[in-house]
């Protein structure tokens, strides 16, 4: 059974949901903030503060995410993409095995499930611009430059 919580942030409200393997999803929301007593939303919680904060560099929760073989080789290549750094659409295709399957990249970069700790907003286009993200360009925008990327 799926739990949530809703936290504010600088971005606006986030959604976090908690299955029973871990972390399920984080996405904007216009919800009004709740609290929770499940402990791993509560982590979820301070470690995503931390983050906003700018003391925390690299998340510690489990996760438990659900899609398609390639969508998961896709979102664990955008984990391996460190803090402050960028890779381009292709990069994250060729990584998830499939140089070829850009837009499919793209398209799994798009329905991340987990925004921010699966860093989707870390993949930028080829030519170094900016592209699209679930939660706008504001907000990617927002996300690169606490990491000081660009």
């Amino acid at each position: 059974m799926d739990r949530y919580c809703i936290i504010g942030s600088p971005l606006g409200n986030l959604k976090i949901t908690a299955g029973d393997q871990g972390i399920s999803g984080i996405a904007y929301t216009e919800e009004a903030v709740c609290s929770t007593d499940v402990p791993l939303l509560k982590k979820a919680e301070v470690q995503l503060k931390e983050y906003f904060e700018g003391r925390r560099k690299k998340f510690d929760l489990p996760l438990d995410l659900k899609g398609t073989e390639f969508q998961k080789r896709v979102w664990q290549a955008l984990l391996e993409i460190p803090w402050g750094e960028t890779r381009s659409y292709s990069e994250i295709a060729a990584a998830a095995g499939n140089a070829k399957a850009v837009r499919a990249a793209g398209m799994a970069n798009h329905v991340n499930p987990v925004v921010i700790v699966v860093p989707c907003h870390r993949v930028i286009g080829k030519n170094g611009s900016l592209t699209g993200y679930g939660g706008g360009l504001e907000r990617k925008q927002f996300l690169l430059n606490l990491e000081a990327v660009r």
